[in-house]
């Protein structure tokens, strides 16, 4: 059986610190950054889905713990592990699975560690069932949080229920965050990819109001003509 401290000295043991230099630029984790304080190995996304598969029968104990540690790969791993164990899980399983992300999600705290997990778990889970945690979720003061509910929505998206994404996204509009302006953005682009009309509408009633980079992304597959008609109306 693998072990939490193999997967430690494995992923201690595969640190590349050039990478892990870039990976600090990239991730924002100078002071006052989203990511402030964040430590990076330099283990690309396709190492740690090697690592991940090697160790996702690791005791859902210490997958717990490996969630808290402070570097970053490691957290990914855990998260794939979760996604992993979601996906091949039976309907308990599943469940404690999602109930463990969501009193955990203040440590799924980058980007990548979002939007690889947020619709494959919350997402599937709540598929068929009432979603008020996701709303709860787009109101929070955590970043992270809020970024977690409008990506789960990429589950309902990928099954042409866009309602869930339209309203969060109406949630969000005012955000402060360059983060969520993107999220927002993206699933409104995946929603226009499966209804343009569904799209247009939401974007008829807001985009007067959106953040400019979240109404770059979400008309960004748009002919030429109709973005700069969203770009350039008054």
């Amino acid at each position: 059986m693998p072990t939490l401290q193999q997967l430690k000295k494995e992923t201690k043991r595969m640190a590349d610190s050039k990478r892990a230099k870039l990976f600090r630029g990239f991730f924002k984790t100078g002071k006052g950054e989203y990511g402030e304080g964040d430590i990076f190995y330099g283990i690309t996304v396709p190492e740690s889905r090697r690592i991940a598969e090697k160790y996702k029968n690791l005791e859902f104990s210490e997958y717990q713990k490996i969630f808290k540690s402070k570097v970053h790969e490691e957290r990914l791993i855990a998260v794939l592990i979760l996604v992993h164990n979601f996906e091949n899980g039976s309907q308990k399983n599943r469940k404690r699975i999602y109930d463990f992300y969501l009193k955990s999600a203040r440590y799924i705290n980058n980007w990548d560690l979002v939007d690889l997990s947020a619709h494959k778990i919350l997402g599937a889970y709540l598929s068929g069932k009432t979603k008020t945690i996701l709303y709860e979720l787009a109101k929070s003061k955590n970043i992270w949080e809020r970024r977690i509910a409008i990506i789960a929505t990429a589950w309902f998206i990928k099954n042409k229920e866009f309602a869930d994404t339209l309203k969060i996204s109406e949630t969000l509009l005012k955000d402060e965050h360059d983060l969520i302006h993107k999220a927002v953005g993206w699933m409104l682009r995946e929603v226009g990819k499966r209804n343009i009309k569904t799209e247009e509408k939401f974007l008829k009633k807001h985009y007067k109001k959106m953040p400019r980079t979240m109404l770059r992304y979400a008309i960004e597959r748009f002919p030429e003509k109709k973005r700069k008609f969203y770009l350039n109306k008054p």
